[in-house]
């Protein structure tokens, strides 16, 4: 099924859909399987999910096997898998992004996943520029990736278009013998925002557009007989080479000493142009209906 298409069934089922006050039922004792393999930590009981006035919700369950991260002429890759999982609703507001060709996708909002779990990713070692890896986390650095705000903007059916999928806030936790605790690329109130897309970027110079690939869509009716939709996307890459890289802040075993080392050997702040991002090998689950209680059901149906 085309993304077009799979778009106009959304849309149908949104039209039908009258949303009336929604009795959650509790979280199920066994984990989703078939079509919603890895929606366990979907937060079915937030009170923003619970909110009738929302015309769908849903739950998202991303792995991302691979790819790389550009900071000025330092790229680490991504040597373990990164999950990303969180739940999803289109408020009573119906927003939408169109694209060139007439065609429109829902935006939605997100909701954090349960038990804090939204972004999970293993730290990444990064060598230091010019010297060299002798005893990792004294002559390198480990740099854990760490939301730095909600994730926003979410439109799962750009796929194939030249438009982000979702704003990823995101800020890099350095640790190394010398650098304290509180050593970090980007902050909450000002983080690298990744905006990835499977279409082609647009980035200033020196950057060149790069284009990613939507993989593999899927879509599947529940098999109970629930209204909820099983949307799988496989082997998808998601690019961005058109973010900006603030200064390194509280680096130092006296926090900030060492910011100036930090950003003379990263290159910071890193303009827009100079920098990439490659999600690669993406495998993602989504379930999506105009009914909490539906969506609780037909979870809980496929255990």
């Amino acid at each position: 099924m085309t993304a077009s298409r799979l778009r106009s069934v959304l849309a149908t089922i949104a039209t039908a859909a009258t949303i009336l006050a929604l009795t959650t039922t509790p979280a199920q004792a066994a984990a989703p399987g078939g079509a919603y393999t890895g929606l366990g930590n979907c937060p079915l009981t937030s009170a923003t999910m619970k909110d009738p006035s929302n015309v769908q919700v849903g739950c998202f369950f991303s792995v991302t096997n691979g790819g790389s991260v550009t900071i000025g002429s330092t790229t680490v890759a991504f040597d373990s898998p990164i999950t990303l999982q969180f739940g999803v609703y289109w408020p009573a507001a119906a927003p939408v992004r169109e694209f060139p060709d007439g065609t429109v996708a829902n935006v939605y909002s997100t909701v954090p996943a349960a038990n804090g779990k939204t972004l999970v990713a293993k730290p990444l070692q990064v060598t230091l520029p010019g010297i060299a890896n002798i005893i990792p986390g004294v002559t390198s650095v480990f740099a854990q990736v760490e939301l730095a705000g909600p994730i926003t903007e979410f439109v799962p059916l750009a796929t194939g278009e030249n438009t982000p999928v979702f704003v990823l806030p995101v800020k890099l936790h350095l640790f190394n013998a010398l650098f304290g605790t509180k050593c970090y690329i980007g902050s909450d109130s000002t983080p690298i925002r990744f905006s990835p897309t499977t279409g082609t970027t647009s980035p200033p110079a020196p950057n060149q557009p790069v284009t990613g690939d939507a993989g593999t869509l899927t879509v599947e009716p529940d098999p109970n007989g629930f209204e909820t939709l099983g949307v799988g996307f496989t082997g998808a890459t998601l690019v961005d080479n058109a973010y900006p890289v603030p200064k390194a802040t509280g680096c130092g075993l006296i926090p900030g000493s060492l910011d100036p080392l930090i950003n003379l050997a990263f290159g910071l702040p890193s303009a827009a142009g100079k920098n990439a991002v490659v999600f690669s090998g993406n495998n993602t689950t989504f379930a999506l209906s105009p009914s909490l209680d539906d969506l609780n059901k037909a979870l809980a149906a496929s255990a």
